[in-house]
């Protein structure tokens, strides 16, 4: 389950490092309302494309998700290899980023790509984005190292 657990954090945090880099756009976001729409402009069709136009690779994502969830599972609560307050961590780590993403991020994100709010709103939009990416990405590094960590 170790090297699945590893392999699954290792793809969600490239996919994250992809999407943080669009995402820091939106810390620069000042002066001239064209150059905010410019910004913006960027981000959201980044977003478009991955999470309206990139059907099926949208769903790796999601496959990868459930197979991480699934070795966590196993993991923590079927061959209890983990136990304690580092099943716990595990828990923690590597659920609660899926939670978010899940709840938070992509329907802010498709949200975001379709460009129906006004301009203001599309930028608290890219800033939640960016926030919850931030903590995601922190995140699954602290549950990839962890596995490292961890015996066997």
């Amino acid at each position: 389950m170790r090297s699945v657990l590893l392999a699954t954090g290792g793809f969600l945090l490239a996919v994250l490092w992809m999407d943080l880099m669009f995402d820091v756009q939106v810390r620069r976001i000042v002066g001239a309302a064209d150059r905010r729409e410019a910004t913006i402009a960027s981000i959201a069709a980044y977003y478009r494309r991955v999470t309206t136009d990139a059907s099926p690779m949208g769903r790796l994502i999601a496959a990868m998700m459930l197979v991480q969830l699934w070795a966590i599972l196993e993991e923590v609560l079927l061959r209890r290899t983990v136990t304690g307050w580092r099943a716990l961590l595990v828990l923690l780590l590597g659920v609660g980023p899926i939670a978010l993403a899940l709840t938070r991020i992509v329907p802010a994100a498709v949200r975001l790509g379709a460009r129906t709010d006004p301009l203001p709103v599309q930028i608290a939009l890219a800033r939640d984005v960016l926030r919850g990416h931030v903590i995601c990405f922190v995140a699954i590094a602290w549950f990839v190292l962890l596995h490292l960590r961890l015996p066997g």
